[in-house]
């Protein structure tokens, strides 16, 4: 039997790019293709339904059941002709991804015979097994009943013959056990709370929406390499592996051309998320080798992160395809850049206007000071629940390294901004400046200096940067479903606009001008969030003292994060918001110390099985031929001879058994420490013992087993190195 890793290479280098059946025509010509638009809803439901549909829709209210039947029937003829035999209620349970149960498009009457049904009430609600998903405690085991209810502001679609029906996930006592529930609540009190800040400048504004634009990054590896690498396959990533000797230092995979092979498998993935109406449109090669990203237009916060979780599960069905296996792991490879999930939000209204977009006018920038001060007052009373909303097991690799933004949210605004607040702090109505020598403006009460676009640079440093019209997210993992950080971003600032426009109307209602008073605590405002501006180099060690000084929060232990989400100050803003109970805040809390033990227990067996079953015995494979070797020139050559002819062999024998000895002492003190760390009396504190125990045991091993790696004769080692999994295309 031949070593399962030059197997796996063969295989490897022998795929040739797949061909791509991509239709010649215009994008245009397919884009939404499997998707129930507003467009093909006319073809389908009668225009009064449809009427009453889009505009409960539009105006966000609750979709009548009367109507739903006639909804349904529509869907369904369309659905049927595209050739659909089953439906689903497509949901994001705490899991982090999505969950779906299939039911045909038929029932039996009376008498057993079949008939093709698809009634309002299953477009509506279904009702899923809700014991068998985390919940935190909220249900238990026994009790079973969960809803899953139709969210009609996402479209229903198709992924072959099922109809997907997008929904929120409940449990039977009302609370939500999904990430869909509370995002679009927090969208509901962001865009009320942002609506009403709005009136203090432009009356015609009605609607405010959340938008969301993800940069999804992600490595690809052969399939045949994926498979000889157990860690692999069941982690996600490598648990053991010595640097390549090139890797990425010469930086030149960054946005260089596109490999043959890779490329086809990027041409299908866009066709594929293209029919299901995801508007992709950027793709590149990412700094490390064999890393890539790919990011769409803009949508709604809601309809986006749904379309980010599509194209997930799209990337993995056509990466089989071609022989490639998508690692979504925020660091799959040690010593190389990690993956994350840059979210760039904003907000835009019903007139156009895009609230963190510098305006053309004195009156518009004053309102785009308000809400961009706003913003950053939120994150600085928050800064910690929004380090929660993205830290796991798998993203603790990636933040503070380096390579990533810190585990310590700041702002970066950029010296254009930051001097236009600077000045705003000092301001006297009848005072003057100038912005980069170009135009000199009176700074009168309602009279901000003009700000240009691009005003900003790029902070790669930055966890949280202002990037010209938008700010972007750059912390969540590459795994994360995105609703997790955007609900708490959304809560966040939902409740600083309504703290803002209670303090403004109470100044107003005393008699007070309201240019004044908005310019009065716009500028409070600028000196009170100063703490979370910070546009320096945020890999610093300069910077970590700072940001403790200043009074961030600067935990990095993932577990002692997670109780972020219950602290008095965010359960008092989710509850104020109305978009997650104190009940809900400690059952995802729950969920999140649970699945980090089960990922770190995963990976700690995971790693004592490799090293045992693959490292050691290699090793000692090798050490024992270098002893047969020693012996053998023992018999050939004199006392003399051998002393000098054995030296190195020597030193590699002992080598060996040092390293041996180490990861064997290792096992059993890891072995321990997981067995310890589960007799822990809640899931918290199971965390917590994982984490400070387990872990750094894991890298200990690690270490010793990547040592071997260089030492063991490259024939007689089993798993494929990193040299292989970063550079076959």
């Amino acid at each position: 039997m031949g070593n399962i890793r030059f197997e796996a290479l063969k295989t490897a280098f022998g795929h040739n790019p797949v061909a791509v059946e991509v239709p010649e025509g215009k994008v245009k010509d397919y884009f939404a293709r499997d998707v129930f638009t507003r467009e093909r809803m006319k073809e389908y439901i009668a225009q009064e339904v449809l009427d009453q549909l889009l505009d409960d829709v539009d105006n966000g209210r609750t979709i009548h059941r009367d109507i739903a039947g006639s909804v349904a029937i529509g869907i369904r003829k369309w659905a049927i002709e595209r050739g659909a035999t089953h439906f689903t209620h497509w949901f994001q349970p705490l899991t982090g991804g999505t969950a779906e149960k299939h039911d045909a498009f038929f029932t039996l009457d009376k008498s057993g015979a079949l008939l093709e049904e698809f009634s309002g009430d299953s477009l509506y609600q279904q009702e899923p097994d809700a014991s068998s998903f985390p919940s935190g405690g909220i249900r238990n085991t026994f009790e079973a009943r969960g809803y899953s209810a139709w969210d009609p502001s996402s479209p229903v679609f198709l992924i072959g013959d099922t109809l997907c029906i997008p929904t929120v996930f409940v449990a039977y006592t009302g609370e939500a056990l999904d990430y869909k529930t509370p995002l679009i609540r927090s969208t509901a009190a962001l865009c009320h709370a942002a609506r009403e800040v709005c009136g203090y400048f432009d009356k015609q504004v009605k609607h405010v929406h959340a938008n969301l634009g993800w940069e999804q990054e992600y490595f690809l590896v052969d399939e045949a390499l994926y498979n000889a690498r157990p860690d692999l396959m069941l982690t996600g990533r490598t648990l053991m592996g010595h640097n390549s000797a090139k890797s990425q230092q010469l930086e030149d995979h960054y946005f260089g051309a596109i490999p043959a092979r890779v490329l086809a498998f990027m041409r299908e993935l866009e066709y594929e998320a293209l029919k299901a109406g995801i508007p992709v449109k950027t793709r590149h090669n990412e700094v490390a080798p064999n890393q890539f990203e790919m990011a769409p237009i803009f949508e709604d916060v809601n309809l986006a992160n749904d379309h980010n979780l599509l194209v997930m599960s799209i990337m993995e069905r056509v990466a089989e395809k071609h022989h490639f296996r998508v690692l979504l792991h925020e660091k799959p490879y040690a010593g190389v850049n990690g993956s994350g999930k840059h979210c760039n939000w904003s907000l835009q209204t019903n007139t156009g206007v895009n609230l963190l977009a510098p305006g053309k006018n004195p009156y518009q920038n004053l309102q785009f000071i308000t809400f961009l001060v706003n913003v950053l007052m939120a994150v600085q009373r928050h800064n910690g629940l929004l380090k929660a909303s993205i830290v796991s097991a798998t993203n603790e690799h990636r933040l503070g390294a380096n390579e990533a933004p810190p585990a310590i949210i700041s702002v970066f605004l950029g010296k254009q901004i930051s001097e236009v607040l600077d000045k705003l702090e000092h301001a006297k109505a009848e005072e003057a400046i100038i912005i980069n020598a170009k135009k000199e403006m009176k700074l009168g009460v309602a009279n901000i200096p003009e700000i240009l676009l691009d005003n900003t640079d790029r902070n790669r440093t930055s966890p949280f940067a202002f990037t010209g019209n938008r700010f972007e997210f750059r912390a969540v993992g590459s795994s994360a479903n995105c609703g997790a950080a955007m609900l708490a971003l959304n809560a966040a600032v939902a409740e600083q606009l309504m703290l803002f426009r209670e303090e403004v109307d109470k100044r107003i209602e005393n008699g007070e001008a309201k240019e004044r008073v908005l310019f009065d605590v716009i500028k409070k405002y600028i000196v009170a969030c100063k703490t979370i501006r910070f546009d320096g180099n945020g890999y610093s060690e300069e910077w970590k003292a700072e940001a403790a000084k200043r009074g961030l929060d600067c935990e990095t232990s993932v577990p002692l994060v997670i109780d972020r989400y219950i602290a008095p100050e965010s359960i008092k803003m989710f509850q104020y918001t109305n978009v997650l109970s104190e009940a809900e805040l400690q059952s995802r809390s729950e969920v999140k110390w649970e699945t980090y033990v089960k990922k770190l227990q995963i990976e700690s067996r995971v790693m004592g099985d490799l090293v045992v079953n693959h490292v050691l015995p290699a090793a000692k494979r090798y050490q024992t031929m270098l002893l047969q070797n020693v012996l053998a020139v023992k018999q050939v050559f004199s006392a003399d001879e051998t002393a000098s002819l054995n030296e190195m062999d020597y030193s590699i024998i002992r080598q060996i058994e040092h390293h041996s000895g180490a990861i064997l002492e290792g096992v059993e003190a890891m072995t321990e420490a997981r067995h310890k760390a589960n007799r822990q009396p809640d899931e918290r504190s199971k965390a917590i013992a994982y984490h400070d125990t387990v872990l750094p045991l894991m890298a200990d091993i690690r270490e010793h087993a990547d040592a071997l790696e260089l030492i063991v004769d490259d024939e007689m080692w089993t798993l494929p190195k990193y040299r292989e999994l970063l550079f076959v295309h």
